[in-house]
């Protein structure tokens, strides 16, 4: 069975059949859609059409296949069961709230496997996680997956079309919002991931000195009001900060590689971001640089370490996806993937080791 990918671009009833016609007999069926299509209908049409396999997927904010990027369309991927030999999967409710819905889904898990999670080899399992990208929760989901294995957990926060109004995860017939969808692929050939931002990091850094993480705001950087600091730093007004934001957003530095946080806004002094910022974290200010040419070259390098390489998963930040339309440049990006099958969304938000921005986080399947 290997890999194949679909695309459908108009809205009907039989989008599962399509799909299936299209995808063959595979043991996971991982699909990203606009909610033009309706999330319920269509999560009921694709389990029917997959009745042997796990299906799980979430809206959008457009999406992305072999070669294209597109807007209002479904893609899916099919994975085969000598690229995935084992599947767990289930939908976590309520993940604004304090119940431990992660911990029961893992304890379950294990009863299954007949392994701790924390046991698992984490070059063998790989985690797909997707999540309502209106929660504000991301960096808690993330936080406790990390806290309960070592598998690594990689994925999106779902979106729609950019209305910001209702995002939907989905798996088999389920859908939810306030949820997360979490699944466990055992992967026996192995897996590759691949992070890249196009940004690279200057030598000013801001420190948040003053936070309101419920609400994703420093109020304070280097003990000035936060958005005074970040304007000093740019050598802007801060009438003019906001302009900064999608080409300096700000970098967690682990091992000399950004983790993006992105700024959304200004509230009075403070800046809101579209992910949590600590007390304490030194951030890096970033540059931008070619999203195309960036991308291309990590993809490339990816695929000349691993010549077994047979399909790729692709989560997109929708900041990104902005930023290409507005210079034009949707089609090079497309252009980038038509070397490997891939299938991937404009997320409102990345998941990899935590929740990040501006980035692409991809599942090289071997």
């Amino acid at each position: 069975m290997g890999i194949s990918v679909s695309k459908l671009t108009d809205v009907s009833d039989d989008a599962g059949a399509r799909l299936a016609a299209e995808l063959g007999g595979p043991a996971v069926v991982i699909y990203f859609a606009s909610p033009k299509h309706d999330p319920q209908d269509l999560a009921l049409s694709v389990a029917r059409a997959f009745p042997a396999a796990v299906t799980f997927g979430c809206t959008s904010s457009g999406e992305l296949v072999s070669g294209s990027m597109s807007k209002g369309a479904i893609v899916a991927m099919g994975l085969g069961a000598d690229v995935v030999s084992r599947t767990e999967i289930a939908v976590v409710d309520g993940i604004t709230g304090s119940d431990d819905g992660i911990g029961r889904v893992f304890a379950e898990w294990e009863a299954k496997l007949g392994q701790k999670m924390l046991d698992l080899d984490p070059e063998r399992w790989l985690g797909i996680v997707l999540i309502d990208g209106l929660s504000g929760a991301e960096e808690r989901v993330m936080e406790r997956l990390g806290d309960l294995t070592n598998v690594i957990f990689i994925g999106g926060s779902a979106g729609d079309d950019v209305a910001f109004k209702k995002t939907v995860v989905a798996a088999g017939s389920k859908v939810a919002s306030d949820a997360a969808v979490i699944a466990l692929l055992e992967c026996p050939s192995g897996f590759d991931i691949i992070k890249t931002q196009s940004f690279h990091a200057t030598r000013q850094f801001l420190v948040p000195t003053k936070v309101d993480r419920a609400a994703r705001e420093v109020i304070e950087f280097n003990g000035k009001p936060a958005a005074v600091a970040y304007a000093e730093a740019l050598g802007v007004g801060v009438d003019k900060l906001a302009d900064e934001f999608m080409a300096h957003p700000l970098g967690l530095m682990i091992g000399g590689e950004p983790f993006v946080r992105s700024p959304q806004q200004l509230v009075g002094e403070s800046v809101r971001f579209f992910c949590g910022v600590d007390e304490g974290m030194k951030l890096a200010i970033l540059n931008s640089t070619s999203i195309v040419e960036d991308t291309g070259d990590a993809l490339k390098k990816a695929l000349d370490r691993n010549q077994e390489a047979r399909g790729l998963l692709n989560f997109n930040c929708i900041l990104r996806t902005l930023e290409l339309e507005a210079k034009g440049l949707t089609e090079q990006y497309g252009n980038v993937f038509k070397v490997i099958p891939t299938a991937g969304f404009s997320t409102y938000g990345e998941e990899y080791i935590g929740h990040i921005n501006q980035t692409a986080t991809m599942v090289l399947f071997r």
